[in-house]
């Protein structure tokens, strides 16, 4: 073949290389004074790792994470939730208070009502725990009647939460107050049973609905139904009342009977047994 026809050949072949070039070869060249497309620039590579760092960075911190399935993927997990610490009554007269209302010998989970108190530091810490569906609630009173209470109420609502609210007795209305001196709340709805856990400050400002608890109150104690979150009239006609004011310094473990095991505690009970006992064993005339 001629020396001519291998030139044609040559600059076919040659032709649609110099084609494909992109336009970002092109004009990277311009810019470049005619640099080669196999050489690179001097402000590529800190680009270059600027971005390695970066996506490093991310990764790093997204695995760091440790949300990882069984099969090694990430996914977004919910922290764990820690369980309501069961209520020790153990304690009740050593480090703590205990009111128990019910049968002799009943506990925080047996009781038809039961509340605990203790000290924490600056707070005062208390466990309150009733045989409803609803809500147990203590009130703190300067005489043994209903009327101008500061009361705490742990309100099971019909989402199945355990929310506790701030009461002030207007006579035998309980009106909810929106300031709520309680915190480090918990409470939980179980076997029929509303319970909870909260601390509340020992000393507070000056509020005619917020008493200060290093001062001695009665303790008025009542549980019920509620409606749709909201609380209704207690159980029993007459909650019972502290005998005496209960001091948040003096731990003692109280007892008091329901009224399905007051019968025969009374004197006049008792003696009547007593009367008909004697009358049994003597016999009629």
């Amino acid at each position: 073949m001629s020396p001519l026809r291998w030139g044609a050949w040559l600059l076919l072949l040659a032709g649609p290389a110099a084609s494909i070039a992109s336009p970002a070869d092109e004009s990277g060249g311009a810019r470049g004074g005619g640099r080669g497309a196999g050489e690179r620039g001097a402000g590529d590579e800190p680009q270059r790792q600027h971005h390695d760092s970066s996506y490093g960075t991310f990764a790093s911190e997204f695995y760091d994470l440790r949300y990882l399935s069984e099969e090694g993927y990430p996914f977004p997990t919910a922290p764990p939730v820690d369980p309501f610490a069961k209520i020790r009554v153990d304690d009740c007269g050593k480090t703590k208070g205990c009111f128990r209302y019910g049968k002799p010998g009943c506990n925080a989970e047996t009781c038809d009502y039961f509340l605990s108190y203790r000290r924490i530091g600056a707070d005062v810490e208390f466990e309150l725990s009733a045989d409803t569906d609803g809500w147990v609630a203590v009130g703190f009173s300067s005489d043994k009647k209903m009327g101008g209470d500061d009361v705490m109420a742990c309100v099971h609502d019909d989402n199945g939460r355990v929310r506790i609210q701030h009461f002030y007795n207007v006579g035998q209305w309980a009106k909810e107050i929106q300031r709520n001196p309680a915190r480090d709340e918990e409470g939980i709805f179980e076997n029929n049973r509303v319970t909870c856990r909260f601390k509340r400050p020992v000393y507070v400002p000056r509020d005619e609905t917020i008493v200060d608890l290093h001062l001695s109150w009665y303790y008025l104690f009542a549980w019920g139904p509620a409606i749709q979150g909201s609380i209704t009239r207690h159980d029993i006609d007459s909650p019972p009342v502290s005998e005496r004011v209960v001091s948040i310094y003096k731990y003692e473990d109280i007892f008091m009977p329901s009224a399905a095991y007051q019968t025969f505690s009374s004197p006049f009970c008792l003696l009547l047994i007593v009367a008909l006992t004697f009358y049994l064993l003597m016999g009629t005339p």
